[in-house]
């Protein structure tokens, strides 16, 4: 079977000599060793200050929200995967979609401050497959407007913008280490704050409230990284650049061959690529039904990711219309990429595709 990722695992004999020290220091949650080397080590490699590591990039939304102490209104992207949603509503916020480019599939920021209200609090917006929002202009809204800017970065890690890296931007950008992306922790995410009383506050959110042996100083919950999880991101950044690499040949040879009445995301020039996602926009949504029957059938699993746009969640009481969202979660499908597709399995997968958008052309 083909899944559209495969978790990269470091080899064995590495990771057990980081469990073997976590045995030895019979030490294996509350900021122990590994996890204080993460952080130091991650803050080092992407060139950002202030990492909070959590336990997943859910938490590291959810935490964000409760020390920005935002309220009520949040404008934000229908186009994103549920979590983005979820974890506001979680929180008692509401929604407020506002539809997405076409080309970039990000937030429309020429339509974003049409829905800012006295009730809008904050904009959360979304670097879809690692793509670059419209960075400028949605800090010039949100300064006119005082609002908070929490970006949802989690298809982002190792990714520029402007040779800067693209979690330095807003009052904080998340990113996610789940075992589907580049980079991952098995379970985990991070918050990246640049304010340094903010950051305190959020490393006390994750543990508690809990100042002290003694002391709870404010509200908080359990959002903890484990040793264990600490020291499979240590293994997986001594293996990063050759991650990309690799990503980067299959990347590159989707977009070599793969040919037909489709399109792909339009990247922002100013943005780095990570290769994280492969997606192709099909003509409708017959077509994309069409490829993915014929590629499950020999064994391949693409996803449609976003599916189903976010608007249409049973629980969003305030509904909007959002018709190039909506157009496009219908029509697109991410196909496999991950560091160890050989080149075999991803001709199979691109003669699948052109075939079915009747091409002859076939990868050998």
């Amino acid at each position: 079977m083909i899944n559209v990722t495969k978790t990269y695992l470091p080899p064995f004999d590495k990771y057990s000599d980081y469990v073997r020290k976590i045995f030895n220091s019979g030490i294996v949650t509350n900021n122990g060793e590994m996890v204080r080397k993460l952080k130091k080590s991650l803050e080092e490699y992407l060139g950002v200050k202030n990492i909070v590591l959590v336990q997943n990039g859910t938490l590291a939304l959810q935490i964000a929200y409760k020390i920005l102490n935002l309220k009520k209104d949040i404008v934000t992207t229908p186009f994103s995967f549920v979590a983005t949603t979820s974890s506001q509503v979680w929180e008692g916020l509401n929604p407020v979609f506002v539809d997405i480019d076409k080309k970039s599939l990000n937030i429309d920021t020429k339509l974003i401050e049409k829905n800012i209200t006295k009730r809008t609090s904050a904009i959360v917006p979304v670097h879809v497959f690692g793509n670059s929002c419209n960075i400028e202009e949605i800090d010039k809204l949100a300064k006119r407007y005082n609002l908070k800017v929490i970006y949802d970065a989690a298809h982002t890690f190792g990714v520029k913008y402007k040779d800067k890296n693209i979690l330095s931007y807003g009052d904080i950008s998340i990113i996610s280490f789940h075992a589907t992306k580049i980079f991952h922790t098995i379970e985990g995410g991070a918050l990246v704050i640049n304010d340094d009383k903010l950051y305190e506050k959020a490393i006390l959110s994750r543990n508690f409230g809990i100042e002290s042996a003694d002391s709870i100083k404010d509200l908080g919950i359990n959002a903890k990284m484990n040793e264990f999880e600490a020291a499979m991101g240590l293994c997986l950044l001594d293996d990063i650049d050759k991650i990309f690499e690799r990503r980067k040949k299959v990347y590159e040879n989707y977009m070599n061959y793969i040919k037909g009445d489709i399109y792909f995301q339009s990247r922002s020039r100013d943005c780095t690529c990570n290769y994280g996602y492969f997606p192709i926009i099909f003509k409708n949504e017959n077509i994309l039904k069409r490829v993915m029957k014929e590629l499950i059938n020999e064994g391949v699993r693409p996803r449609r990711y976003f599916y189903p746009c976010l608007n249409d969640l049973s629980y969003i009481k305030d509904y909007r219309k959002v018709p190039v969202a909506q157009d496009i979660s219908k029509r697109i499908l991410c196909l496999p990429l991950y560091d160890s597709l050989n080149i075999t399995e991803q001709n199979k997968i691109i003669n699948i595709v052109n075939s079915v958008l009747n091409l002859g052309d076939k990868c050998e």
